[in-house]
Protein backbone atom coordinates (compact mmCIF):
# COMPACT_ATOMS: atom_id res chain seq x y z
CA UNK A 1 0.00 0.00 0.00
CA UNK A 2 3.03 2.31 0.20
CA UNK A 3 2.72 3.45 -3.41
CA UNK A 4 -0.97 4.25 -3.02
CA UNK A 5 -0.37 6.14 0.23
CA UNK A 6 2.38 8.22 -1.40
CA UNK A 7 0.11 8.87 -4.40
CA UNK A 8 -2.71 10.04 -2.14
CA UNK A 9 -0.44 12.30 -0.12
CA UNK A 10 1.01 13.78 -3.33
CA UNK A 11 -2.47 14.75 -4.55
CA UNK A 12 -3.32 16.30 -1.18
CA UNK A 13 -0.07 18.28 -1.00
CA UNK A 14 -0.26 19.32 -4.65
CA UNK A 15 -3.84 20.50 -4.18
CA UNK A 16 -2.98 22.48 -1.05
CA UNK A 17 -0.03 24.15 -2.76
CA UNK A 18 -2.21 24.92 -5.78
CA UNK A 19 -4.92 26.46 -3.59
CA UNK A 20 -2.38 28.57 -1.70
CA UNK A 21 0.24 29.49 -4.30
CA UNK A 22 -0.90 28.17 -7.70
CA UNK A 23 -1.85 31.55 -9.11
CA UNK A 24 1.70 32.79 -8.59
CA UNK A 25 3.27 30.16 -10.90
CA UNK A 26 3.82 31.21 -14.52
CA UNK A 27 2.05 29.10 -17.13
CA UNK A 28 5.38 28.49 -18.89
CA UNK A 29 6.82 26.94 -15.74
CA UNK A 30 3.79 24.67 -15.25
CA UNK A 31 4.00 23.52 -18.87
CA UNK A 32 7.73 22.78 -18.69
CA UNK A 33 7.39 20.70 -15.51
CA UNK A 34 4.53 18.68 -17.01
CA UNK A 35 6.67 18.00 -20.10
CA UNK A 36 9.54 16.80 -17.92
CA UNK A 37 7.26 14.37 -16.13
CA UNK A 38 5.88 13.24 -19.49
CA UNK A 39 9.41 12.29 -20.56
CA UNK A 40 9.88 10.40 -17.29
CA UNK A 41 6.66 8.47 -17.94
CA UNK A 42 8.03 7.46 -21.36
CA UNK A 43 11.21 6.17 -19.71
CA UNK A 44 9.32 4.09 -17.14
CA UNK A 45 6.90 2.64 -19.68
CA UNK A 46 9.67 1.83 -22.15
CA UNK A 47 11.79 0.04 -19.57
CA UNK A 48 8.77 -2.06 -18.55
CA UNK A 49 7.90 -2.92 -22.15
CA UNK A 50 11.43 -4.16 -22.84
CA UNK A 51 11.09 -6.80 -20.11
CA UNK A 52 8.86 -8.97 -22.30
CA UNK A 53 10.10 -12.47 -23.08
CA UNK A 54 8.00 -12.70 -26.22
CA UNK A 55 6.90 -9.58 -28.08
CA UNK A 56 4.20 -11.61 -29.87
CA UNK A 57 2.30 -11.84 -26.58
CA UNK A 58 2.33 -8.06 -26.19
CA UNK A 59 1.29 -7.54 -29.81
CA UNK A 60 -1.55 -10.07 -29.59
CA UNK A 61 -2.73 -8.59 -26.29
CA UNK A 62 -2.80 -5.06 -27.68
CA UNK A 63 -4.58 -6.11 -30.86
CA UNK A 64 -7.26 -8.14 -29.07
CA UNK A 65 -7.54 -5.60 -26.26
CA UNK A 66 -7.87 -2.78 -28.75
CA UNK A 67 -10.59 -4.58 -30.72
CA UNK A 68 -12.57 -5.37 -27.57
CA UNK A 69 -11.94 -1.93 -26.07
CA UNK A 70 -13.12 -0.15 -29.21
CA UNK A 71 -16.16 -2.40 -29.42
CA UNK A 72 -17.07 -1.55 -25.84
CA UNK A 73 -15.76 2.01 -26.37
CA UNK A 74 -14.32 2.25 -22.88
CA UNK A 75 -13.27 5.88 -23.18
CA UNK A 76 -16.72 7.00 -24.29
CA UNK A 77 -18.38 5.07 -21.46
CA UNK A 78 -15.98 6.62 -18.95
CA UNK A 79 -16.85 10.03 -20.32
CA UNK A 80 -20.58 9.28 -19.95
CA UNK A 81 -19.97 8.01 -16.42
CA UNK A 82 -18.23 11.24 -15.53
CA UNK A 83 -21.07 13.29 -17.00
CA UNK A 84 -23.63 11.19 -15.11
CA UNK A 85 -21.77 11.54 -11.82
CA UNK A 86 -21.38 15.25 -12.33
CA UNK A 87 -25.10 15.58 -13.01
CA UNK A 88 -26.02 13.55 -9.92
CA UNK A 89 -23.64 15.39 -7.63
CA UNK A 90 -24.61 18.82 -8.90
CA UNK A 91 -28.33 17.99 -8.31
CA UNK A 92 -29.57 20.16 -11.12
CA UNK A 93 -27.30 23.10 -10.34
CA UNK A 94 -24.92 24.34 -13.01
CA UNK A 95 -21.76 22.27 -13.21
CA UNK A 96 -18.69 23.92 -11.86
CA UNK A 97 -16.86 24.59 -8.64
CA UNK A 98 -16.45 21.69 -6.24
CA UNK A 99 -18.45 19.07 -8.17
CA UNK A 100 -16.80 19.64 -11.53
CA UNK A 101 -13.31 19.64 -10.02
CA UNK A 102 -13.95 16.51 -7.95
CA UNK A 103 -15.45 14.43 -10.77
CA UNK A 104 -12.96 15.53 -13.42
CA UNK A 105 -9.79 14.94 -11.41
CA UNK A 106 -11.06 11.70 -9.83
CA UNK A 107 -11.48 10.21 -13.31
CA UNK A 108 -8.10 11.52 -14.47
CA UNK A 109 -6.26 10.04 -11.48
CA UNK A 110 -8.12 6.71 -11.27
CA UNK A 111 -8.52 5.74 -14.93
CA UNK A 112 -5.35 4.81 -16.74
CA UNK A 113 -2.66 2.23 -17.22
CA UNK A 114 -0.39 3.76 -14.59
CA UNK A 115 -3.07 3.42 -11.90
CA UNK A 116 -3.80 -0.20 -12.80
CA UNK A 117 -0.25 -1.39 -13.53
CA UNK A 118 1.23 0.59 -10.68
CA UNK A 119 -1.19 -0.94 -8.20
CA UNK A 120 -0.63 -4.44 -9.61
CA UNK A 121 3.16 -4.04 -9.45
CA UNK A 122 2.86 -2.73 -5.91
CA UNK A 123 0.72 -5.66 -4.78
CA UNK A 124 2.47 -8.43 -6.70
CA UNK A 125 6.14 -7.46 -6.56
CA UNK A 126 6.34 -4.75 -3.92
CA UNK A 127 7.61 -2.47 -6.71
CA UNK A 128 6.24 1.03 -6.16
CA UNK A 129 8.19 2.85 -8.89
CA UNK A 130 5.20 3.29 -11.21
CA UNK A 131 3.03 4.71 -8.44
CA UNK A 132 5.90 6.94 -7.30
CA UNK A 133 6.17 8.34 -10.83
CA UNK A 134 2.38 8.68 -10.97
CA UNK A 135 2.55 10.49 -7.64
CA UNK A 136 4.88 13.10 -9.13
CA UNK A 137 2.61 13.54 -12.14
CA UNK A 138 -0.56 13.67 -10.02
CA UNK A 139 0.99 16.04 -7.49
CA UNK A 140 2.06 18.53 -10.15
CA UNK A 141 -1.22 18.27 -12.04
CA UNK A 142 -3.15 18.64 -8.76
CA UNK A 143 -1.29 21.88 -8.15
CA UNK A 144 -2.24 23.12 -11.61
CA UNK A 145 -5.86 21.92 -11.39
CA UNK A 146 -6.44 23.22 -7.86
CA UNK A 147 -5.09 26.65 -8.78
CA UNK A 148 -7.89 27.01 -11.33
CA UNK A 149 -10.64 24.56 -10.25
CA UNK A 150 -10.67 24.79 -6.47
CA UNK A 151 -10.93 22.51 -3.45
CA UNK A 152 -12.75 19.67 -5.24
CA UNK A 153 -9.36 18.55 -6.55
CA UNK A 154 -8.19 17.94 -2.99
CA UNK A 155 -11.13 15.64 -2.22
CA UNK A 156 -10.36 13.50 -5.29
CA UNK A 157 -7.55 11.97 -3.23
CA UNK A 158 -10.18 9.83 -1.46
CA UNK A 159 -11.34 7.74 -4.48
CA UNK A 160 -7.70 7.41 -5.58
CA UNK A 161 -6.82 5.82 -2.24
CA UNK A 162 -9.82 3.47 -2.27
CA UNK A 163 -9.48 2.47 -5.95
CA UNK A 164 -5.73 1.85 -6.10
CA UNK A 165 -5.67 0.35 -2.63
CA UNK A 166 -8.31 -2.20 -3.62
CA UNK A 167 -6.32 -3.22 -6.72
CA UNK A 168 -3.12 -3.54 -4.68
CA UNK A 169 -4.72 -5.72 -2.02
CA UNK A 170 -6.46 -7.89 -4.62
CA UNK A 171 -3.21 -8.32 -6.53
CA UNK A 172 -1.50 -9.49 -3.35
CA UNK A 173 -4.11 -12.22 -2.94
CA UNK A 174 -3.47 -13.39 -6.52
CA UNK A 175 0.29 -13.55 -6.08
CA UNK A 176 0.25 -17.34 -5.68
CA UNK A 177 -1.90 -17.78 -8.80
CA UNK A 178 -0.15 -15.60 -11.36
CA UNK A 179 3.16 -17.02 -12.57
CA UNK A 180 6.28 -14.83 -13.02
CA UNK A 181 5.86 -15.18 -16.79
CA UNK A 182 2.29 -13.88 -16.67
CA UNK A 183 3.26 -10.97 -14.42
CA UNK A 184 6.16 -10.08 -16.73
CA UNK A 185 3.99 -9.99 -19.84
CA UNK A 186 1.24 -8.04 -18.08
CA UNK A 187 3.88 -5.55 -17.03
CA UNK A 188 5.33 -5.31 -20.54
CA UNK A 189 1.89 -4.76 -22.06
CA UNK A 190 1.04 -2.19 -19.44
CA UNK A 191 4.42 -0.57 -20.05
CA UNK A 192 3.52 0.16 -23.64
CA UNK A 193 0.25 1.71 -22.48
CA UNK A 194 2.25 3.89 -20.09
CA UNK A 195 4.34 4.98 -23.08
CA UNK A 196 1.04 5.97 -24.68
CA UNK A 197 0.21 8.09 -21.63
CA UNK A 198 3.57 9.81 -21.94
CA UNK A 199 2.87 10.57 -25.60
CA UNK A 200 -0.50 12.02 -24.62
CA UNK A 201 1.05 14.17 -21.90
CA UNK A 202 3.60 15.54 -24.37
CA UNK A 203 0.75 16.14 -26.85
CA UNK A 204 2.67 14.33 -29.60
CA UNK A 205 -0.41 12.43 -30.68
CA UNK A 206 -3.66 11.48 -28.97
CA UNK A 207 -3.71 7.76 -28.18
CA UNK A 208 -6.87 6.13 -26.84
CA UNK A 209 -5.13 4.42 -23.95
CA UNK A 210 -8.47 3.79 -22.24
CA UNK A 211 -9.64 1.62 -25.13
CA UNK A 212 -6.45 -0.44 -24.85
CA UNK A 213 -6.65 -1.09 -21.10
CA UNK A 214 -8.13 -4.59 -21.50
CA UNK A 215 -4.89 -5.65 -23.18
CA UNK A 216 -3.28 -5.87 -19.73
CA UNK A 217 -5.74 -8.56 -18.65
CA UNK A 218 -5.89 -10.31 -22.03
CA UNK A 219 -2.15 -10.85 -21.63
CA UNK A 220 -2.96 -13.39 -18.88
CA UNK A 221 -4.65 -16.11 -21.01
CA UNK A 222 -2.36 -15.42 -23.98
CA UNK A 223 0.75 -15.90 -21.84
CA UNK A 224 -0.68 -19.10 -20.34
CA UNK A 225 -1.46 -20.39 -23.84
CA UNK A 226 2.03 -19.57 -25.13
CA UNK A 227 3.56 -21.24 -22.07
CA UNK A 228 1.59 -24.45 -22.58
CA UNK A 229 2.50 -24.52 -26.26
CA UNK A 230 6.16 -23.64 -25.49
CA UNK A 231 6.05 -20.73 -27.90
CA UNK A 232 9.07 -18.63 -27.05
CA UNK A 233 8.74 -18.70 -23.24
Amino acid sequence: MLGTIVNTVAIVLGSLLGLLFGQALPEKMKRTVIQGIGLSVLLIGGSMALQTKNSLIVIASLVLGGILGEWIDIELRLQHLGEWLEGKLSKGRPAGGFTSAFVTTSLIYCVGAMAIMGSLESGLNGNHNILFAKSMLDGISALVFASSMGIGVLVSAVPVFLYQGAITLTAGLLQGILSPQVIAEMGATGGLLIVGIGINILEIKEIKVGNLLLAIFIAIPITILFTKLHLGI
